[in-house]
């Protein structure tokens, strides 16, 4: 693998467990992603890895990084950059609550700086970042680092690029047809294919949407794997030929799920002990299952999100529907 994989603070617990479980009568492999530490930070400790090696190596005062009001990147960036000696700031889409639940109180309590905005600056919270750095440099003289949305960036790339691997030397890639993970930004199935073209396997990437269109996702995807290829100059074949977008499994939207999904996530934790979050592995899972028929052949990426599941607590207990 290329020298800048080894470009990092290893804040992340590396490798993550692989397991086969038995759910309904199918049996497949899950990789522990939701275990990879910096606070049960999922797939967003392997990029910040990178991303906070570089924000410390240029000395930044403070990363700013966007998400959801309960973005699990957001409240991982806030914890690595308190490990680092780093303030955060986060700028999250939705209302400011009464009481912070779940991700919001995490990001709370270890003193995040938070600013509120609505979807329309979501859209475009890359913009609005890189403007709000420069007001506050000005006016503080502090070095800004301005994470993406999800970690999803060329300098992220190689934390999944090095989960490939990874998984090649806990398993035998031959015996694999895909690897099924949730994306929102798209940074980690830009990682995972980028992996794939560079060791040259035959393997297909699916992607679950869990926010944006289907083209929309595509568009991100591209544009984070020609970064990383221009970035790093690696010589490879196009990675895109290996993904496989997964579409309808979000009709609900980035921050609601319906019951059945919910039923499905249940029954899951019941028969496994393992627990899926609302916003991505859940609805990623449901894909697995009702698309692909849980194949043994197709690792299931769980990129964790454990405390989205508290946010929507009374879903889960029946309590609303």
């Amino acid at each position: 693998m290329p020298d800048q994989i080894n470009s990092r603070l290893n804040l992340a617990h590396l490798p993550t467990p692989l397991l086969e479980v038995k759910f309904k009568k199918h049996r497949f492999i899950i990789k522990r992603d939701d275990l990879t530490g910096l606070e049960l930070s999922g797939n967003k400790a392997r990029k910040l890895d990178y991303l906070m090696f570089e924000a410390s190596k240029q000395k930044a005062d403070v990363v700013f990084t966007s998400g959801g009001l309960q973005s699990n990147h957001a409240r991982a960036t806030a914890f690595a950059a308190s490990m680092c000696g780093i303030k955060s700031k986060l700028f999250l889409w939705g209302r400011k609550p009464a009481l912070p639940e779940a991700n919001l109180f995490m990001n709370s309590f270890i003193g995040a700086d938070i600013t509120f905005i609505n979807k329309e600056q979501f859209l475009n919270n890359y913009e609005l970042m890189l403007t709000e750095a420069g007001k506050y440099q000005k006016r503080t003289g502090k070095k800004v680092y301005v994470i993406p949305e999800g970690g999803s960036s060329a300098t992220g790339v190689p934390g999944y690029i090095n989960f490939i691997e990874e998984v090649s030397e806990q398993i035998n890639l031959n015996n694999l047809s895909g690897v099924l993970t949730a994306a929102g930004s798209g940074g980690t199935a830009a990682g995972m294919l980028i992996g794939a073209a560079l060791m040259d396997i035959d393997i297909k990437i699916y992607a679950v949407n869990v926010l944006y269109s289907k083209e929309v996702l595509e568009a991100k995807v591209r544009a984070i794997v020609d970064s990383a290829v221009k970035k790093f100059k690696y010589i490879i074949d196009d990675p895109l030929k290996r993904l496989v977008i997964l579409g309808g499994y979000s009709a609900e939207g980035y921050k609601k799920i319906k019951s059945e999904k919910i039923k499905l996530i249940k029954d899951f934790a019941v028969e496994t002990g393992i627990i899926l979050d609302p916003v991505y592995t859940g609805k990623a899972f449901n894909a697995y299952y009702k698309e692909l028929k849980c194949d043994p052949e197709v690792l299931f990426l769980h990129t964790g999100g454990l405390f989205g599941v508290f946010d929507k607590r009374a879903e889960y207990l029946g309590l609303r529907k």
